[in-house]
């Protein structure tokens, strides 16, 4: 590889530097100059909110519920992306020459598809967990087991795995004068909005219908199941406003690439580019987003915070006064033997 390659690196992305292809070279510089600094701020609020979910979640004495177990899966799932984002920064200001060679290329690209599927399916799982506690507590209620929320996760991640394959096989490091339509990029491209939002979105949708639902037929019932509905309902909502924009946008991508879009005046190939490179950052931002909704709106997960910090520094304050007065007896007892 010479230092003049060029990378297809961008997550549905084609960084595309022809002179034919290329959007409005100011806005271009002005995109390239500033995303570097958003993802470095991305990844270091993900990783410390991400990690102060787990800690919560997994050092907690209590046993985790269905949802929270959904939810901290979510939460390593988002760890993991924004940990993979940085290499995409230094990728950025070493003007997209990828530095680190070609199995990282592969590596990193797989680790943040294969996390942006489970952070999706995550949700899916947090919702028909809701429709099933709300809408069918009675007839599927022994569904709803820690058994059962586990070997979901797990086929989660062996879901997003599996969808995450082709990334690995065909990312390639190279320049790409004229980088055109081809038909195996079309597949990958509507295969990925199938599944990573077309197929989510209904489930969601559905559920989230049935889940209103029922919170309107029981307006008094159970406050922990409705607390959790709430945050929960929050968290699909985040969701939606931060992963819509972007996959829309690569619709719109698609569409133009197959050129249904060619008579529409007001959209283009650059257009649409750049509304690539801005929304793909929205999407990212759910990973940030996601622990601040736990932490101001998840009552449960505001309460088990509480309890596992306060206990810990209370069982050390203690741990201090018993040293202390330990301390404090020997040398009053070494005194009294002295004068005897």
């Amino acid at each position: 590889r010479d230092g003049k390659s060029l990378t297809t690196i961008s997550y549905g992305n084609n960084n595309n530097t022809n002179e034919t292809h290329c959007p409005d070279h100011e806005l271009w510089e002005w995109l390239t100059a500033h995303q570097p600094v958003y993802i470095l701020l991305i990844t270091v609020l993900g990783i410390m909110l991400n990690m102060f979910v787990l800690i919560v979640f997994c050092f907690h004495k209590k046993a985790c519920t269905i949802a929270e177990i959904y939810l901290s899966n979510l939460a390593a799932a988002d760890l993991v992306l924004v940990s993979c984002l940085p290499f995409w920064a230094v990728n950025m200001l070493n003007d997209f020459n990828w530095p680190f060679g070609h199995f990282m290329c592969k590596v990193i690209n797989v680790g943040i598809k294969m996390n942006a599927y489970c952070s999706i399916y995550f949700l899916v799982l947090v919702s028909i967990d809701r429709y099933v506690a709300l809408v069918h507590a009675m007839s599927h209620g022994r569904m709803r087991s820690p058994k059962y929320a586990k070997l979901g996760c797990l086929l989660t991640w062996g879901l997003g795995l599996l969808l995450s394959i082709p990334v690995f096989i065909f990312r390639e490091l190279g320049y790409f004068p004229e980088y055109g339509t081809v038909y195996q990029l079309l597949v990958y491209e509507l295969t990925t909005i199938i599944f990573s939002f077309i197929i989510p979105f209904f489930i969601i949708f559905l559920c989230t219908l049935k889940i209103i639902q029922a919170l309107r037929n029981r307006p008094n019932g159970h406050g922990t199941e409705q607390k959790a509905t709430t945050l929960i309902l929050v968290v699909l909502l985040a969701f939606l406003i931060c992963w819509g924009p972007f996959q829309l946008s690569r619709i719109l991508d698609l569409f133009e690439r197959l050129q249904i879009l060619k008579h529409v005046g007001i959209l283009g190939d650059h257009k649409i580019l750049v509304c690539k490179q801005i929304t793909v950052y929205l999407a990212f931002f759910n990973s940030v987003l996601n622990p601040i909704l736990y932490v101001t709106i998840g009552k449960n997960f505001q309460k088990k915070a509480k309890e596992l910090f306060i206990s810990r520094k209370y069982k050390k304050t203690r741990r201090s006064s018993i040293r202390f007065s330990r301390t404090r007896f020997t040398s009053v007892k070494s005194d009294i033997v002295k004068v005897v």
